[in-house]
This record gives C-alpha cells, structure tokens and sequence, in this order.
C-alpha cells in the first residue's frame, strides 16, 4: 500500500493499490515512523476528551496496522512477546479515535473511548497516584 499526492488538493490517496479500498491511513505518514531496534514502537494511550493518560503500550507494525484498521487498541505485550487487544478478556475496549505521531516519528499518541478501567489492576488508569515528584511548595 502507498500513498499518492493529489497536487490538486494536498491529499494523499488512501487507497488499496490492490483491492482500492480506500483505507484512510496515510501510508506516507506510517513510513515515516521509526520502530526500535525490537521492532516496537511507544503508544501513549489517553481518554479523547478528558486528556487524562490512561497507559502506556508497545506496537509493533502489525498491532498498529490492526488498531487502524479496526480502531481497538491493539498492543505487543512484551512480556509474553503477543499481540492482545484490550477488552478481549476484561470487556474494557478501547474505541480508538485518533493516533497522531510525536516529531521523531518513534512516539504515537493513541486517543481513546476507554470503556471500563484501563489498567490491569481494575482501576482507570495506570497512572495511580504514586507520585515521584511533587509541585515544589513555596517557602
């Protein structure tokens, strides 16, 4: 699959080249993007319209692709080296509204409906409150 400029209108063709479906994912944006030596990439899941950071996952080329396509999170468990779609065993599902690359191209930003809590623990993020850093206070 590639994308082709439409000088016309600054667009690119989402297109299958084999099947010409067009598939919404900018091609050229996704070469652009730089997977570790591991072959995984960081996504940094937060809810869509709260801004709150949910988790932190891996994707691999074929997790992401999976997440685009589908929009569900869909991550690279690095411990049990797998693919795992969240929800498909708790029932909390990420709907996926938007991933957007960080300026290197090696950080995706993952924007989500999260139904349910997000974290393993049960609670709804995995961010929990363990603080390492406060605020400093004013003397």
């Amino acid at each position: 699959m590639s994308a082709v400029d439409d000088t016309s209108t600054g667009t690119h063709d989402t297109s299958d080249p084999d099947t010409g479906i067009d598939t919404g994912l900018d091609t050229e944006l996704l070469d652009g993007l730089r997977f570790g030596p591991d072959g995984l990439i960081t996504a940094v899941v937060q809810q869509h319209d709260t801004r709150e950071v949910l988790m932190v996952a891996w994707m691999d080329a074929e997790t992401l692709t999976e997440t685009l396509t589908t929009r569900r999170g869909t991550y690279f468990s690095r411990s049990r080296q797998q693919r795992w779609r969240k929800g498909d065993t708790s029932g909390h599902v990420q709907h996926v509204v938007r991933v957007s690359a960080d300026c290197d191209g090696d950080t995706l930003l993952v924007e989500v409906d999260q139904v349910g809590p997000a974290c393993h623990t049960g609670t709804r993020a995995c961010f929990d409150g363990r603080v390492v850093l406060d605020p400093a206070v004013p003397s």
